[in-house]
């Protein structure tokens, strides 16, 4: 029989399979022993398998970090997140929406998912091109609304998985799963726009060419989602098979995204508002009930496959920077940055709606504290062009990523408990 020739080159198949093989052994080792939730242990696995591969290659000279940089790179992950995963997640994590409660604070909704994230790039800039220029690194003012954007969309999938642990008011978890979902659409928005100004693109902030693309961008892709959604809940109410029903879902995501995509729309409010289609009560929308289980079943499951292998990428991708010590000190500027912008960009959205002023202040504070940032913050990041400024941008990124996942992360549940009053769900149901 013929040998088969080992290839220098790693196929994409081969980084499939190791990816996955690594991601189950750290998930079980967090299962069985460490506990935490999936999300952060498996972040905090791959950071662990990352520092251990940097000192085996600084102690025993295995060169493993230059082979990982090299298979992280060929790999164009970013885009496949961007073009594919990203998609997939916020469609599962569209179906567990509450829609009456979605529709009651639909209006605080709103502004968060885009005021906020203006509001949020806006007041992180300034802040940084000033504290840069007093730590002596002086990033020039559009890098800085450059890194604004990519930090201002929080992360739905780990948000909405650290909140079912915790009894909140249905009106709470709505918003605060609901902000997640949308407002990925203006973050993307909002830093195209930044990076086009880097690259010698220009527009006008008074001619309102900003809140133009928004609207465009957002109100198209919600058009498109809506559209595609009903057809698919027609479709699907039309045959009995669950195999093929399920394969209409794919197909709806991935067409829809990549539809929304061609068009200049926004893939992402257009696959989440596809998604509350079919997670719809409505008769003339969404699916009939005895498929509705199987539906959210397997989306769950997708859901936290793809989590996890996405929490894994993000934690190896550290492998890709090139990184001096000193060029940390960056982070410790970021971090306290991205929460005090957090927290005035959700205050004034919440200032316009009634409500007593020290309900709007804990609501304020939970709505910052529940902002984690996670892998869209990361790919966008990733798809920087080259410059002077991208591995600083880069290194700022991960740091606050990490700390909103890890630290905000393991917190939020006694946060809320303490803001709110409330008891864990498996109390509450007892």
């Amino acid at each position: 029989m013929p040998v088969r020739m080992v290839k220098d080159a790693m196929e994409p198949a081969d980084l499939f399979a190791i990816v996955l093989g690594v991601a189950a052994l750290i998930g079980c080792v967090n299962h069985l022993y460490v506990r935490l939730p999936p999300a952060i242990g498996m972040l905090l696995g791959a950071l662990a398998l990352s520092a251990a591969i940097l000192l085996s290659d600084h102690v025993l000279h295995l060169h493993a970090m230059r082979w990982f940089r090299g298979t992280l790179n060929e790999a164009d992950l970013p885009h496949v997140f961007l073009d594919g995963a990203l998609a997939l997640l916020l469609f599962a994590g569209s179906l567990h929406v509450d829609i009456a409660e979605l529709r009651r604070r639909g209006r605080l909704i709103a502004l968060l998912a885009t005021a906020s994230v203006v509001l949020s790039t806006a007041i992180f800039a300034g802040g940084l091109w000033l504290g840069s220029y007093a730590l002596g690194f002086a990033l020039p003012l559009a890098w800085c609304f450059v890194l604004g954007a990519i930090l201002a969309p929080t992360d739905a999938v780990v948000v909405e998985g650290l909140l079912q642990k915790v009894a909140l008011p249905a009106g709470l978890r709505a918003a605060i799963v609901g902000e997640s979902l949308f407002n990925d659409g203006a973050g993307v928005v909002l830093f195209l726009l930044a990076v086009g100004v880097t690259q010698g693109e220009g527009f006008s902030l008074g001619h309102g060419e900003v809140a133009l693309a928004l609207l465009r961008e957002i109100i198209g892709g919600g058009a498109l989602g809506l559209v595609l959604g009903w057809l698919a809940g027609a479709l699907m109410r039309c045959v009995e098979d669950k195999a093929l029903q399920l394969l209409i879902s794919l197909a709806l995501v991935l067409g829809c995204y990549r539809l929304a995509t061609i068009a200049e729309l926004s893939g992402p409010i257009a696959v989440v508002i596809a998604g509350l289609c079919l997670a719809s009560p409505a008769g003339h929308f969404g699916m009939r009930g005895d498929f509705r289980t199987t539906l959210i079943e397997f989306w769950s499951l997708s859901d936290q496959v793809l989590n996890a292998v996405l929490f894994l990428l993000i934690g190896l991708q550290i492998l890709a920077l090139v990184v001096d010590p000193a060029e940390l000190l960056p982070i410790a500027l970021a971090v306290p940055l991205a929460l005090f912008s957090r927290f005035v960009s959700v205050a004034i959205p919440l200032a316009l709606v009634r409500g007593r002023l020290r309900d709007k202040a804990r609501d304020a504070t939970v709505l910052t504290w529940a902002g984690l940032r996670g892998g869209i913050s990361i790919a966008l990041a990733l798809t920087l062009p080259r410059s002077a400024w991208r591995t600083d941008l880069l290194v700022m990124t991960y740091g606050v990523v990490v700390f909103t996942i890890v630290v905000q992360g393991l917190t939020i549940s006694r946060f809320l408990r303490f803001a709110y009053g409330v008891k864990e769900e498996a109390s509450a149901a007892s």
